[in-house]
């Protein structure tokens, strides 16, 4: 491989890494909004089951460490105005961040719908499982979780509390768009127990009657 060809495929790796960067950042202001208005991101026609409450108290409590430091800042660099203003427009931005992926892991919620579960964390993972390829589904608590081929790990606060297997494997796409085939999903749900009743009963169609 020439070294042009070589600097056109770094080229375009850096641009690929550019967008997913700009659109990850688009959808957690788009989260931020959805959470301040008190709306929730694709539940129609499903059940939304939350996961955020266990890392409610983490995530308020790093965007106030980071407000500290903001005035900290502020006071420090009041001689210098430029870079105060520099570090003061990074301070808030973090903090906004900050809110922005509590609010966006409170709007996207898990679904589950007629035609199956909709898994989600925050605005990293979306994953959609037909109903037909769940094999099994339970309530089961992992504090510990190591990498392993056809897996998919979501924890919430080290832990994931429901286990899905799948009768065939559905595709993944990562953050950074590298795509992989799972059959085990692990995640963490508030009420993990309702949301496994919820996913083993009969799905209900537009009148009322079980779907097969």
């Amino acid at each position: 491989m020439s070294r042009r060809t070589e600097g056109e495929g770094a080229v375009g790796a850096a641009v690929r890494v550019g967008w997913a960067l700009v659109r990850h950042e688009a959808r957690l202001m788009a989260s931020l909004a959805l959470w301040l208005a008190r709306r929730t991101h694709g539940t129609g026609g499903g059940r939304a089951f939350g996961y955020a409450r266990g890392e409610a108290a983490m995530m308020f409590g790093f965007a106030f460490v980071c407000v500290v430091e903001t005035v900290a800042m502020s006071a420090l660099l009041a001689g210098w105005p430029t870079v105060h203003a520099v570090v003061l427009f990074l301070d808030v931005y973090t903090v906004v961040l900050v809110v922005a992926l509590y609010a966006a892991s409170v709007v996207r919620p898990h679904v589950v719908t007629p035609d199956g579960l909709r898994v989600r964390r925050a605005v990293h993972v979306d994953l959609r499982i037909p109903r037909e390829r769940i094999a099994s589904v339970r309530r089961e608590l992992r504090m510990t979780h190591t990498e392993a081929d056809g897996e998919l790990n979501l924890a919430v606060g080290s832990r994931t509390t429901v286990t899905v297997e799948l009768a065939e494997p559905v595709g993944h796409r990562s953050f950074l768009g590298r795509e992989r085939h799972v059959r085990v999903v692990r995640f963490h749900a508030d009420d993990a127990d309702g949301l496994v009743r919820a996913l083993t009963s009969a799905p209900q169609g537009p009148a009322g009657h079980a779907v097969p």
